[in-house]
């Protein structure tokens, strides 16, 4: 070890590699992991940064240079690892508080590019029609290819009002299209519910913040309070929802649950394994459920639906989720500086892990769209246009049954969402059947 440092010396001279190679630290858990350091890989690591320093077109600040390589080897192992630097630590914090700045997108990366997890709701990326699985490659007319992801986020930002043009390749179009976008103050409600028809609610969750247990708590008690009493069923919303704080996910599922393993984790470090289990306080009161998920459900709202479904306590109804089955731990280095490391796995009650897979739904649909058939200019002929018809029969003034009005329409749920419509189909069957006394 002291002839590599004293190498070094001679070499390059520079304090910046020699500090990184004395931290006693990193290099006393390495030593701890298998009894050697990579000596060779060490000797090339600095045989590049000793070219850099003395052949690269441009001088280079040690400072930037090491935090580069940082970044590269965290970048190298899966795609949420991450160097925070003191800008990025702070803005970590930033999604459980429920307000930020910019588009409305939860996004990551992916061969390069960035791509869209899910736009969030009542957004600026959702109204200009951003869809989950988007890859970005042009921000402005500034190439995403070469970018960090921190970077892109940033090029994102700006001043409400001002605009961004994003060039979008979405699957099923032939060609690259552009889409323009109104930054905006962005103020995520995570919870919003409402009644779809007599006992038989709503509940949409857009992304796992702090407060969300509560407020959907809250939400649950002014529906049952405008519904007059007990809810019969209750449609979870979890599409497009990227994810957010653990516990928060580990509460919701807990509030729709008696007893049971809600998640649970495994890695290589010992305080990584844990276990979450639920406590007797279903506030449904085993009333039927029917969560409604897609490919950008994503993390805790695949921990929510992962653990319903294995506890039977819900339907799962919709598309594949997005498969993020992995814990983040932050790991502060100095007091202004942390790394993001991956640590853990997710795994559901059953023992599924939901890395790379999510949540298959027990009955999958297609995200279609329902929209009423316009009406042909010419009227199709029916009997009473025939000439010579027989009369009804009964008085004319009698008058038969009214056609239902858009207010009807509306009444029975005929939305243009069409998974929702289904969902709700099934819930009411759910409750029948739960309904039904069968002599024992």
């Amino acid at each position: 070890m002291n002839a590599l440092l004293r190498s070094l010396l001679r070499r390059f001279g520079s304090l910046c590699v020699v500090a990184a190679l004395l931290a006693s630290n990193p290099i006393a858990a390495a030593e701890n992991v298998d009894g050697n350091l990579p000596l060779k890989q060490l000797r090339n690591f600095a045989e590049v940064f000793g070219r850099i320093k003395s052949d690269y077109v441009e001088q280079v600040d040690d400072k930037e240079l090491l935090e580069s390589a940082i970044r590269g080897m965290l970048g190298g192992l899966d795609p949420h690892s991450a160097y925070l630097n003191e800008e990025d630590y702070k803005e970590i914090q930033v999604g459980t508080k429920g307000e930020f700045g910019g588009l409305g997108i939860e996004v990551g990366m992916e061969d390069g590019f960035i791509k869209v997890i899910a736009p969030i709701d009542d957004t600026p990326a959702q109204r200009a029609g951003l869809a989950a699985g988007d890859l970005l490659i042009r921000l402005d007319d500034r190439p995403v290819k070469g970018l960090t992801l921190n970077e892109a986020v940033n090029l994102m930002r700006g001043k409400p009002g001002t605009e961004i043009t994003l060039t979008v390749v979405r699957e099923g179009r032939d060609k690259p299209f552009k889409v323009t976008v109104v930054r905006d103050i962005i103020r995520v409600a995570s919870v919003k519910g409402r009644i779809l028809e007599d006992g038989f609610a709503y509940l949409r969750i857009s992304q796992f913040q702090s407060h969300t247990t509560d407020d959907m708590l809250k939400t649950l008690g002014r529906l049952r309070k405008k519904n007059g009493g007990p809810l019969r069923g209750l449609v979870l919303d979890l599409r497009n929802n990227p994810g957010g704080v653990l516990n928060t996910a580990v509460s919701v599922s807990d509030a729709f649950l008696n007893s049971g393993t809600i998640v649970y984790t495994e890695g290589r470090a010992e305080d990584s394994e844990l276990k979450f289990t639920a406590a007797q306080d279903d506030v449904l009161d085993g009333a039927p459920i029917v969560v409604l998920v897609n490919e950008g459900s994503a993390s805790a709202s695949e921990i929510v639906a992962g653990a319903l479904q294995d506890h039977r306590r819900a339907i799962i109804m919709g598309q594949q989720t997005f498969g993020k089955g992995s814990v983040q731990t932050i790991i502060p280095i100095t007091n202004n500086t942390a790394v993001k490391l991956t640590t853990a796995r997710y795994f559901t009650p059953s023992g599924r892990s939901i890395q790379a897979e999510g949540i298959k739904p027990d009955i999958e649909l297609d995200d279609l769209e329902v929209r009423v058939v316009e009406k042909p200019e010419v009227k199709a002929i029916k009997e009473s246009d025939l000439a010579g018809h027989l009369e009804n029969g009964k008085d004319e003034d009698a008058g038969g049954a009214e056609e239902p009005s858009s207010a009807d329409d509306a009444k029975t749920g005929a939305t243009p969402d069409y998974q929702l419509i289904e969902a709700l189909n099934l819930l009411k069957g759910l409750s029948i059947l739960q309904s039904k006394k069968y002599p024992g």
